[in-house]
């Protein structure tokens, strides 16, 4: 019986050179249909994501935006000793590109989430204004008592007004010696507070001419510079933070029709100035 068996020839059959070439041209045409097909990014996400498992190709990476492209062949070719980022890396990459807009996301969803962001962020400013606030008001308390100072908040300003009663003689722009005791703990309050500093002077609407005033803007400027000068005796105010104006009877608290309200006009205001538009912006590019 095994004689009759004929004998196998030695070698590979012919048949299988005709099959590795069929797989070679099958492995070229799906090539060059993925050369030639656009990408669905979101598809292609959820294709990669369901075959993670099993092939072990894609590992979890948090996405802050969608990949954003178009085809994932490379579309030229050029030699480099540097090595080019892999197919997976080019798909994975975070896109900082703000011209094209963003795959499942809504016409407006971009600014409607910045404007959040900006809310959130001014809800923030103002709670720590108020929280400053009220810590100046601890730190002057007495002199709040005796009506030589109030601690107001207007926005994201925290106003620290020296009223004229206990700081300035009448028509004098330099202090009374018993109030430089509250300067300095004025000076140490606002060395405490982060933000710029307006020193503003204010008079009432009776009109002064002496050899040394000219005006009420001169005495309203005066008195503001007496209060930055006393201000800056502590060395841990910056002068880059101060600037001084000075308003006369242009920015009145009440009507000038009685004693009582021109004594109340007649006041200096230190501005603490929180939330300007430049601090706006690097808050919310920090975020």
């Amino acid at each position: 019986m095994a004689d009759d068996c004929p004998k196998c020839e030695e070698g590979l059959p012919p048949w299988l050179a005709t099959f590795a070439d069929l797989m070679s041209l099958l492995m070229c045409f799906f090539v060059l249909l993925l050369s030639f097909a656009e990408i669905d990014a979101i598809r292609f996400k959820k294709m990669a994501e369901s075959m993670k498992d099993a092939f072990g190709v894609q590992r979890d990476v948090p996405v802050i935006e969608p990949p954003k492209g178009t085809s994932v062949i490379k579309q030229h070719f050029t030699p480099s000793v540097i090595p080019e980022p892999s197919l997976i890396e080019e798909v994975r990459q975070q896109t900082t590109d703000e011209s094209k807009p963003e795959l499942g996301q809504p016409d407006g969803a971009g600014e409607v989430d910045r404007e959040k962001a900006a809310e959130v962020v001014r809800e923030a400013m103002l709670q720590e204004v108020a929280e400053q606030a009220e810590e100046i008001r601890q730190a002057l308390q007495l002199e709040i008592e005796e009506s030589l100072v109030s601690v107001e908040t207007e926005e994201s300003k925290i106003i620290i007004r020296i009223n004229e009663k206990g700081s300035f003689p009448s028509g004098s722009a330099d202090l009374n010696d018993d109030f430089y005791g509250v300067m300095v703990r004025i000076s140490e309050a606002v060395a405490n507070t982060p933000g710029n500093v307006v020193v503003a002077g204010h008079t009432d609407n009776v009109p002064i001419s002496t050899s040394r005033f000219r005006s009420n803007w001169e005495l309203s400027s005066a008195r503001a510079v007496t209060v930055v000068h006393a201000l800056l005796e502590d060395p841990n105010v910056d002068p880059k933070r101060v600037s001084v104006e000075g308003h006369a009877d242009s920015q009145p608290l009440v009507p000038n029709d009685s004693a009582e309200n021109r004594a109340q006009n007649r006041r200096v205001e230190l501005v603490i100035q929180r939330g300007s538009d430049t601090e706006d912006t690097e808050v919310l590019n920090f975020q």
